[in-house]
């Protein structure tokens, strides 16, 4: 008979998160105590927050289903190196919707990998290569997940930093929040030595360090992370207003297009569709974006994007030959 209540729970609730339905007779058997008992550690895990469903009858039995929280999740090896692995991948080539609670997620799980996963995570991702690294430059993970534990601990943040010019500088922060605009990552942080809030690209980024030094983090001017980064953006001169016509129905244009550029409006007719937005990259790239669509368009605003396509579609005819 099992006599450790803790490790029994741990045991129990394990089984339980297999999906399927356990009758009394059988998890009573699998910890080697008596049903009655494993009435009551049902109960105990209900009051951890653990909503666990009793059917009654001779077919009845235990079922782990969903709640109104989520509750602490009991994972195998397979399981974890799994969930490490894609979230690692993810979060290198800045995934479209992969914001920062999900580099949190990734940040609390390597805290805790044993050396054994933590090995067997690393090797599998050295040993793959993906087919497409998406629109956006890597980022190694180990950089995102030590931001996010220094954003959520309120720690110091020290790092070296490559200017869009290339200068090297190194920085101390406090940092406040990352913020992924789909293609790039974003580090809002109040640089201490030069006393005023800042944006860094996070794929400039190396050897990031937790000084484990705690601060109280300071009112941003703008209260929202996401605001800052787009009003330092506009002042930096980085962003422009965009208005693109394609000849092409809404769904068709928005399935071909990165979602971090918007969602195209389709015209009256539904025969075509406007994009507008605002964007950060060089026309040249972005023109080239538009171009891999496969569709017909006419570039409205801004004149560097139309000069852009211009140019874009001389340099191809030349490259052909004509």
């Amino acid at each position: 008979m099992t006599t450790d209540t803790p490790a029994r729970l741990l045991t129990l609730l394990s089984l339980l998160q297999t999906p399927r339905e356990w009758p009394g007779a059988e998890l009573a058997d699998r910890l080697g105590v008596s049903r009655r008992t494993v009435r009551r550690d049902v109960e105990r895990l209900r009051d951890l927050g653990y909503p666990v469903r009793a059917t009654l009858g001779s077919e009845g039995g235990y079922r782990l289903v969903a709640g109104k929280a989520m509750p602490p999740l009991l994972l195998d090896d397979e399981e974890t190196v799994a969930i490490a692995v894609g979230l690692r991948a993810g979060a290198g080539h800045a995934v479209a919707g992969l914001d920062e609670a999900s580099v949190r997620a990734l940040a609390k799980l390597e805290q805790v990998l044993p050396s054994r996963l933590r090995h067997r995570v690393t090797t599998l991702q050295a040993a793959t290569t993906p087919l497409t690294g998406g629109d956006g430059p890597t980022i190694a993970p180990e950089t995102l997940t030590v931001m996010a534990s220094a954003v959520a601990g309120r720690e110091r943040l020290r790092f070296a930093y490559r200017a869009a010019d290339g200068t090297p500088t190194r920085r101390l922060t406090e940092p406040y929040r990352l913020v992924s605009t789909g293609r790039r990552w974003y580090l809002v942080a109040y640089d201490l030595d030069r006393a005023d809030w800042r944006t860094f690209r996070v794929d400039r980024v190396s050897e990031p360090f937790a000084t484990g030094a705690r601060f109280t983090p300071r009112e941003l001017p703008t209260g929202s992370a996401a605001e800052y980064l787009r009003r330092s953006m506009y002042r930096q001169g980085d962003s422009y207003e965009v208005h693109v016509t394609f000849a092409a129905p809404a769904d068709v244009v928005a399935a071909r297009l990165p979602g971090w550029l918007g969602t195209p409006e389709p015209t009256d007719d539904g025969t075509a569709c406007a994009l507008r937005t605002t964007a950060t990259d060089p026309v040249e790239w972005l023109a080239v974006r538009l171009a891999l669509t496969g569709v017909d368009f006419t570039v409205r605003e801004p004149a560097e994007l139309v000069a852009g396509v211009r140019e874009l579609g001389a340099r191809l005819t030349r490259a052909a030959g004509e």
